[in-house]
């Protein structure tokens, strides 16, 4: 039989190994700028983005600062706040939203320090 105090251990070993990117990426368009931690610009070209963005259905398909975000009805949800601007030198980000899910992630990986 193992003693309680080794179940504690071996808990927190297992809690401390969990790596932060396993936060999943639920996002809140806000209405105003000041209200968002990141301002976001959709661009027509891939070739153009930082950021390749797959939406998904469920918060648990969206695990990982990878692209796949999924957009919650309240800033409470939310692990990061984005407002989408009008101008491309307006934005901190700049996304292009995908197809398929296997084509999401980051092409400008030195950005990716905005959605963690």
């Amino acid at each position: 039989m193992v003693s309680q105090s080794k179940t504690m251990k071996y808990l927190l070993s297992f809690l401390l190994l969990i790596p932060i990117s396993a936060f999943s990426q639920r996002v809140f368009s806000t209405s105003y700028r000041n209200q968002a931690d990141v301002n976001i610009f959709v661009v027509d070209y891939e070739n153009q983005c930082d950021l390749k963005v797959y939406k998904v259905d469920y918060a648990n398909q969206a695990n990982g600062n990878n692209g796949l975000w999924h957009f919650v009805d309240y800033a409470n949800q939310a692990d990061k706040k984005i407002f989408f601007t009008s101008y491309a030198n307006q934005s901190d980000l700049k996304i292009y939203f995908v197809k398929y899910r296997n084509q999401a992630g980051w092409r400008n990986k030195s950005k990716q320090h905005l959605l963690y």
